[in-house]
């Protein structure tokens, strides 16, 4: 028996940052984002070596563990280990479901690869949690719907392994689609998928373009620096209360252009959907020192000196993916312009479907 999972990465459109904490638990946060047909993939083969194996091909990375929880967090592929940990937390040492933790215990391998690098803006880190959590829904017969896995992937990477990071990427994962989402101060999260009509759809496939900058990125540390470029310490009256200020108004704005962008999307309104683009970028980069460098903004002005309408770099910013709006008739004239930089040039395709997995059983 075989198991396979995938989830698809996903675009950040606008009202990225607002689904990080300590933003939401006081303002609430609005973010704008879509699937791709690109993901992250996990495959699951049980066996009786009562090992625990897993195995990142794409990072040609190895971890190979007794079984026993917990497992090193603190090694190779720790986001392995913090699903396997918090699903034997959960379930493996709960009466009712003892066979879970015996089924665990009795060892299997676990092979993970994504179709985009880690540090990507792609949302990769937490499209891989949702899909290994999948593969485990599936080999299991685990009770986890999707807001469940959403959350609990959430959990696994904030609060067990420490990551700094946002909200929307483990739900855009399993939900997939298009949806404009709310991160509330009660940490409630609404997906709300947007109903775009084919030609809307069509037409903004057939607009972007994705450019890999060849440079990744810790998204963790960039995020730290932004949560500390938005708070200072109460009473504080010196500069770095009004630069703090400055980098929330940006933050809010941020959300301002979420809610924005998803009436132009829904209107099938590009113009303003590629001012939003243009404002959104601004106000991202303009919230921490980090989101940009010389590199991005001269990436940035050299598309739109051939053919591009606006652009932005997707997800915590520092590099990774760049993400760019064109007319369609001059998508080529940019693809080719960009191919002469190097890196690599996508066009990518939305897709409907969240996480899925699936079981081959033995002839």
């Amino acid at each position: 028996m075989i198991i396979r999972s995938k989830a698809p990465l996903r675009l950040g459109l606008a009202g990225g940052g607002t689904d990080i904490a300590s933003y939401y638990r006081l303002y609430g946060g609005c973010i704008l984002n879509a699937a791709i047909d690109m993901y992250a993939y996990c495959v699951i083969e049980p066996d009786e070596t009562g090992r625990v194996e897993f195995v990142a091909a794409d990072l040609d990375q190895r971890a190979v563990y007794d079984g026993s929880p917990p497992l090193d967090i603190a090694g190779k592929l720790k986001l392995h280990s913090g699903v396997y940990n918090r699903l034997m937390a959960d379930f493996g040492s709960n009466d009712r479901w003892r066979a879970v933790g015996e089924q665990l215990r009795r060892g299997f391998k676990m092979t993970t690869y994504s179709d985009a690098p880690a540090g990507s803006g792609l949302g990769s880190s937490s499209t891989l949690v949702v899909a290994m959590l999948k593969a485990y829904v599936e080999w299991l017969n685990l009770p986890l719907g999707e807001y469940d896995m959403a959350a609990l992937a959430y959990r696994i990477e904030r609060e067990d392994l420490g990551l700094a990071g946002g909200k929307q990427d483990q739900y855009a994962a399993t939900f997939g689609g298009f949806n404009f989402m709310e991160f509330n101060a009660d940490e409630k999260v609404l997906v709300n998928p947007l109903r775009l009509k084919r030609w809307i759809r069509n037409e903004l496939e057939a607009s972007l373009v994705l450019y890999y900058t060849g440079v990744s990125r810790e998204s963790a540390n960039i995020i730290t620096q932004q949560i500390a470029a938005t708070t200072v310490e109460a009473g504080s009256t010196d500069g770095n209360a009004a630069r703090a200020a400055k980098n929330l108004e940006n933050m809010h704005e941020l959300k301002r252009q979420a809610v924005i962008m998803k009436e132009a999307i829904l209107r099938g309104d590009f113009a303003g959907f590629s001012q939003c683009l243009r404002d959104g970028w601004l106000a991202k980069k303009n919230s921490a020192d980090a989101i940009s460098n010389p590199f991005i903004d001269g990436l940035h002005d050299f598309v739109l000196e051939h053919g591009a309408q606006s652009a932005k770099i997707s997800g915590a910013g520092g590099g990774g993916f760049m993400m760019v709006y064109c007319d369609p008739c001059h998508r080529i004239r940019v693809i080719n312009s960009l191919k002469k930089q190097g890196g690599v040039v996508m066009t990518p395709s939305f897709t409907e479907t969240g996480t899925q997995a699936w079981t081959i059983y033995d002839n």
